[in-house]
């Protein structure tokens, strides 16, 4: 199975520096512009996918609903398993408020409890993956900048910056394989954590 796994457009949060988490925000009119960007630039390069899955987080879902307007039939899967991490005590707080409250914290990746591990999310995420394996060749997930940093990690591609509307292709087959990034907005504002 090809993936190409997607980060979502900007959020509210996105634009106010805040980490989300699992937290609910809904996309800006940029993120929307860049999601219909995305979708013409995966059209225009003549992208065809079996299946578009998505977080069911909303600022992933109408990413992946623009999306499938444009390159598929419209149709999204959402699902529970491609959600951001938790982000435990950071979601909501800007990274000069978790760096005031905890220095170096996230330099030094020392986590806030409640801040969800790789190893849970790759639990959740590979058996979806495996199970949408079963009817699809070609595979859109639109997701989350936490998420993908995992799939990298766990298929121990290279780090990468993740900004809106960039992410990776993969390869599946038993195992994750990592290829390469991609960016298909032009615009990278939104790097903040999910």
């Amino acid at each position: 199975m090809e993936i190409l796994a997607l980060r979502h457009g900007q959020s509210e949060w996105n634009a106010e520096g805040r980490w989300q988490g699992q937290a609910d925000s809904p996309l800006t009119s940029l993120g929307e512009q860049q999601a219909l960007l995305a979708a013409n630039q995966l059209l225009s390069s003549g992208e065809i996918f079996d299946t578009i899955a998505s977080s069911d987080l909303q600022r992933a879902q109408r990413t992946a609903e623009i999306i499938a307007e444009i390159v598929g039939d419209g149709v999204v899967e959402l699902r529970t398993e491609f959600r951001e991490r938790l982000a435990g005590s950071w979601q909501g707080l800007t990274r000069s408020e978790i760096e005031t409250l905890s220095p170096g914290a996230i330099e030094h990746q020392r986590w806030p409890e409640g801040y969800e591990s790789d190893e849970s999310v790759i639990g959740r995420v590979i058996p979806a993956i495996h199970e949408l394996a079963k009817t699809s060749d070609r595979l859109l997930i639109v997701a989350h900048s936490g998420l993908i940093r995992a799939l990298d990690r766990a298929s121990n591609a290279l780090p990468a910056s993740i900004p809106n509307l960039s992410g990776r292709r993969y390869q599946f087959n038993q195992r994750l394989l990592p290829g390469e990034i991609v960016h298909f907005s032009a615009d990278v504002t939104g790097h903040g954590i999910e």
